[in-house]
């Protein structure tokens, strides 16, 4: 069964993170991925690092999972509010 925690248990195994959150309805889930490792990189290629992060299971039992992944400096500059 695909929960929340087991989204954030297959990034964080495979994606060093500085901060993560996913959030879900157990179909649809939204994850913010703050990571060193998409310094310099595109969106997209951020996207297939968390991807890959989650290996099989986005193919076999995850079908939605929007993301905003974010650099350190990024998530430092955000707006808080």
């Amino acid at each position: 069964m695909v929960t929340i925690e087991s989204i954030q248990q297959s990034i964080a195994a495979g994606l060093a993170c500085d901060h993560l959150q996913v959030r879900g309805d157990g179909h649809h889930f939204e994850a913010l991925v703050v990571s060193p490792a998409f310094e310099g990189l595109s969106k997209v290629r951020q996207h297939q690092l968390v991807y890959a992060a989650m290996g099989d299971r986005m193919r076999e039992e995850v079908h939605a999972l929007s993301m905003t992944t974010l650099t350190p400096a990024q998530w430092a500059a955000r707006p808080r509010g």
